[in-house]
C-alpha cells in the first residue's frame, strides 16, 4: 500500500478489455485509453490489437513470462495479479485481458475477491467479449439455452448437453485433446463440432470437425474456442441422471406404463429384494456385465421408490441425494473436515458416534435400528455386531467353537426326546452360534450360505446332465451313484 502525504491509498487498478478480435472491434474509448496509459500491463501480448497498437506507439508490460514458469494456470494466474497489486503500490495500474474483462477471465475474479476484501481498488471498463462475435458467426441465439465452460477446467459433471455450450481457452492442442476427451466420455467419437478461430475479425476461422479430430485441427491458438450444438437424439444422453428421472417420471405419469402407475412403496418391497439379491448373484459371477444389468435394476427401484414420493407430494430424489450427501460428509469429518484418524478401526468408532449425535435421540436399546425384514442370517449377525460394542462378546476364538459343539450336542438330545418344538429352539441357537463364527473369522454369512446355494445348485446340475447323458433318470440310480457322481463334480470348477 502506498503512502502519499501521509495518507495511506488504496492500490488502484483499471482493469480493460482488449476485445474479442481486430482493432475494427474496438471502441473509440478504450482506443484511447490504451494509448494513453503510462503503466500498462498485458496479460499477454498474443492478441491481434496489440501489433496493431504497436505501430501507433502503445507502451505496456506484456506478463507471457509468467506462463512459462507454472504447469497449472491457477498458479500463472494468481502470480499475474500479485505483480500487478505489487505494481499498484507504486502507482494506479491500467491491466488490459483479451475479450471482456468480466467474461472468462480468471485474473480478474481473482483481483475483484481483493477488492472484496478492500485490499485494492478496481475499475473494470468494458471491451467486447468474444461470445458476441461467437453468436453472430455460429447464427446461435443462446436464449435457447447456454454453457459457456473453460477447456482448462472443463468437468463432465456440469456438461449441459441439450443446450449450446461453448468452451472458451482452448489454447492449444493440449487443451484441445483435454476437451475431446472429457467430450468422448459423453458423446459419440464422430460427433460434429465447430473450431471457431479469431470470431468476428477478419482472420476468422470455422471449421466443423468430427470430435475425434478436435485436437488435430491446425488453426487453435489463443483466440479459438469450440462449439458443441446441443444434442438432439435423445438416445445420446440415456447415460444421464436427468434423462433416466424423466423416463421414470413418464413411466408414471398420465400417458405411461400401468403397471408403473399402480406401484406402490408398499407393493414395491419384494423387487428390491429380488433385484438386490441378483446384484449379489452377478457380483458372485464376477460378470461386469451382468452387474452393470443388474445395478441399473437396483437404481431403477429406488427411482421408482423416489417417483412415488414426488407424486403422492411427500419427497423427491433430490431430497434423498440431499439427504445422503449431508449424511456421508458429517460422518466423514476425517476426509471432509479437519479430523485425524488412525486405522480403520477408530472410523468406525467414529462413525457410530456420529451416527448416534446424528439421531439425536436417545435409543430404545443397544438392539434399536435393526430393519425388521432383514434375513434372518443378517439379522443375527446384526444383533451380534450390536452387542459387541459394548463387550458382550467372546474374547477369542475358542470359547465361540465350545458354544457351537455345546449347541450341537442341545440339537442331538432334543430329537433323542422327539421334542419337536426344543429341536426347533436348539436348531436355531445352533444357527446363531454358527453366525457368531462367522463374524469372528470376518466371514459374511448371508453370502456364505448364498454360495454354497449355488455350489449345490451348479452340482446338483452336474448328476442331472451326467445321468441324461447316460439315458437314465433319477428313479434308474441308486444314493450311491448319485453320490459318486456328485464327487465327480467337486472336481470340476
Amino acid at each position: 500500500m502506498a503512502v502519499i502525504k501521509g495518507v495511506f491509498a488504496l492500490k488502484y487498478i483499471t482493469v480493460i478489455g482488449l476485445g474479442a478480435s481486430d482493432l475494427e472491434q474496438m471502441p473509440i474509448g478504450i482506443y484511447r485509453a490504451l494509448l494513453s496509459s503510462d503503466n500498462l500491463f498485458l496479460r499477454t501480448k498474443d492478441h491481434p490489437v496489440v501489433s496493431e497498437l504497436e505501430k501507433e506507439g502503445l507502451q505496456y508490460t506484456a506478463l507471457d513470462d509468467i506462463y512459462e514458469k507454472h504447469d497449472a494456470f491457477e498458479a500463472v494466474y494468481e502470480e499475474i495479479v500479485q505483480v500487478i497489486c505489487q505494481e499498484a503500490e507504486k502507482k494506479p495500474v491500467m491491466y488490459a485481458v483479451p475479450g471482456h474483462p468480466l467474461v472468462a477471465e480468471r485474473t480478474v475474479q481473482l483481483l475483484i475477491e481483493l477488492e472484496k476484501q478492500k485490499e485494492i481498488e478496481l475499475n473494470i471498463v468494458g471491451g467486447q467479449s468474444f461470445l458476441d462475435a461467437m453468436f453472430a458467426s455460429l447464427k446461435i441465439d443462446p436464449i435457447e439455452g447456454f454453457q459457456l465452460v473453460d477447456a482448462t477446467s472443463i468437468d463432465n459433471e456440469i456438461l449441459t448437453l441439450k443446450q449450446h455450450l461453448i468452451i472458451c481457452q482452448v489454447y492449444d492442442q493440449m487443451t484441445a485433446s483435454i476437451a475431446k476427451l472429457t467430450l468422448m466420455e459423453q458423446l459419440p467419437d464422430d460427433y460434429e463440432v465447430t473450431v471457431v478461430t479469431a470470431a468476428g475479425s477478419a482472420n476468422e476461422k470455422i471449421q466443423q470437425v468430427p470430435l475425434y479430430e478436435l485436437d488435430r485441427v491446425a488453426t487453435i491458438n489463443n483466440l479459438t474456442s469450440v462449439y458443441v450444438p446441443p444434442v438432439k437424439n435423445e438416445e445420446q444422453t440415456y447415460h444421464q441422471f436427468t434423462t433416466l428421472r424423466k423416463i421414470v417420471e413418464t413411466l408414471r405419469g398420465p400417458n405411461g406404463c400401468p403397471w408403473d402407475q399402480k406401484q406402490t412403496n408398499a407393493s414395491l418391497k419384494k423387487y428390491l429384494l429380488e433385484e438386490a439379491y441378483e446384484l449379489l448373484e452377478a457380483i458372485d459371477e464376477e460378470d461386469d456385465e451382468h452387474i452393470i444389468e443388474e445395478l441399473g435394476d437396483v437404481l431403477l427401484q429406488v427411482m421408482l421408490h423416489a417417483q412415488i414420493g414426488e407424486d403422492d407430494g411427500y419427497f423427491s430424489i433430490d431430497d434423498v441425494i440431499r439427504g445422503l450427501s449431508k449424511k456421508l460428509i458429517f460422518r466423514h469429518p476425517h476426509v471432509f473436515g479437519d479430523v485425524q484418524v488412525e486405522g480403520e478401526q477408530e472410523v468406525l468408532s467414529n462413525w457410530q458416534a456420529l451416527k448416534e449425535q446424528e439421531k439425536g435421540k436417545e435409543r430404545d436399546s443397544i438392539l434399536s435400528g435393526i430393519p425388521k425384514d432383514l434375513s434372518g442370517l443378517m439379522k443375527a449377525e446384526m444383533l451380534q455386531r450390536k452387542a459387541a460394542k459394548v463387550g458382550f462378546d467372546w474374547p477369542e476364538l475358542p470359547p465361540v467353537l465350545d458354544k457351537i459343539k455345546e449347541e450341537f450336542h442341545e440339537v442331538l438330545e432334543a430329537i433323542e426326546t422327539k421334542d419337536e418344538s426344543g429341536i426347533e429352539a436348539e436348531l436355531g441357537d445352533l444357527l446363531f452360534s454358527i453366525v457368531n463364527l462367522t463374524r469372528f473369522v470376518n466371514v459374511d454369512p448371508e453370502q456364505a450360505i448364498l454360495k454354497t446355494n449355488k455350489k449345490f445348485e451348479t452340482r446338483f446340475k452336474f448328476i442331472e446332465n451326467r445321468l441324461n447323458e447316460l439315458q437314465k433318470s433319477f428313479q434308474d440310480v441308486t444314493l450311491e451313484e448319485m453320490d459318486a457322481i456328485w464327487n465327480e463334480a467337486k472336481k470340476v470348477k
